[in-house]
Formats: structure tokens, sequence, C-alpha cells
């Protein structure tokens, strides 16, 4: 192996490295734990190390959420196969979307919460993130009907279950419903 490959492994490996602790401290303690120093002293390295592979913790939490878009579809894929019909697809994505963001709130925090330098819903945005939301529109798509935009079709559901992950998340929606709540979603808006 040339000295070159093993130094750029040695990179991909340092910033996995960096982007794991981070998950898991904002998964721990939240994003405000989250510092450079902090970072430096979990992988063991110095604060320069850090900064030769992240500009800082907004651009370290760009990484973090890009992985976690990547995860979160994944999880979406895995939803539709089982599901027959419009609305068994809507519900069993919905379901895991939430069910998602329940289980990795830090994470969810970084890709859809927190202000991050990634560009979304354009073709410059990374690939997990497109992915992400190819699968929203795969389950979406059986609901369109004539005059409908499909891309603004899943926005809107996806704004839906952010709007219920969210609210749910910071106490303003009792949890007891979600079920209800997401129930009500899905019959509503594959109606059609």
């Amino acid at each position: 192996m040339s000295i070159q490959r093993r130094r750029e492994r040695e990179r991909a490996e340092r910033e996995k490295l960096i982007v794991t602790a981070a998950r898991g401290l904002a998964e721990a303690e939240g994003w405000g734990a989250v510092t450079t120093r902090r970072l430096a002293a979990e992988i063991e390295y110095s604060q320069p190390v850090l900064y030769s592979h992240f500009k800082g913790k907004d651009a370290i939490m760009a990484a973090v959420a890009v992985e976690g878009c990547a995860e979160l579809a994944a999880v979406l894929r895995a939803a539709r196969p089982a599901a027959e019909g419009a609305r068994d697809g809507l519900a069993a994505v919905g379901e895991a979307y939430t069910a998602f963001a329940r289980r990795r709130p830090a994470l969810y925090d970084a890709m859809f919460t927190h202000a991050v330098d990634l560009p979304f819903a354009t073709p410059e945005a990374p690939a997990a993130l497109r992915d992400a939301f190819d699968e929203l529109v795969e389950a979406v798509e059986p609901a369109v009907t004539e005059g409908d935009d499909p891309g603004l079709l899943t926005e809107t559901y996806w704004a839906s279950l952010h709007g219920l992950v969210t609210l749910t998340h910071s106490g303003r929606l009792p949890a007891g419903a979600h079920s209800r709540r997401l129930e009500l979603l899905i019959g509503h808006f594959a109606a059609g």
C-alpha cells in the first residue's frame, strides 16, 4: 500500500471518529455539549487536527446530518416494501420516519432542526439528502392525483411529519396521541 493511500485511509478514519464522537456526545448530552475542545479530548487528538478535517462545530454537525440522512433513507426504504397500496405505504413510511426521530433525537436535530451549511432541495444537495427525500417521494407518489405537483406534495407530507416530530418532542403535543395523529394525516393525505 502506498504512503498516500495509507494517509488517505487514516484521514478518513479520523473523520469518521470525529463524526461518531460528535453523534455520541450529542445523543448523550445534547448539541450544546459538543465543542471542538470536548471532541478533541474525546478522540485524543488536538483541536488543530479537528480543524484540519472540519471548519468547526457546524461543519461537523453537517457531516452528522449527511450520515443521518443516509440512515433515514435506508429506514424508509425498508418500510415501504411490505406496504400494500398508497395508504399503507404512507403509513409505513410515516411511522418509520417518526420512530427514527424518536430513537435518535440529537441526530434528527442535526438533520432537520439546527442550521447546517448544506444545500437542501437543490441539485448540489449531497446524495444522502436526495436519497432520503426520494424515499418520501416514492411513498407519496401513489397518492398523487391529476394536477398535483409530486415534489410539492412530498414536501407537504414531509413538513407534516416533521411538525408532528418536533411538536411532540418539545412537549407541545402529547405523545400518547401520536398514532392517532399519524392516522389522521395519512387518512386525509391518501383520501383520493
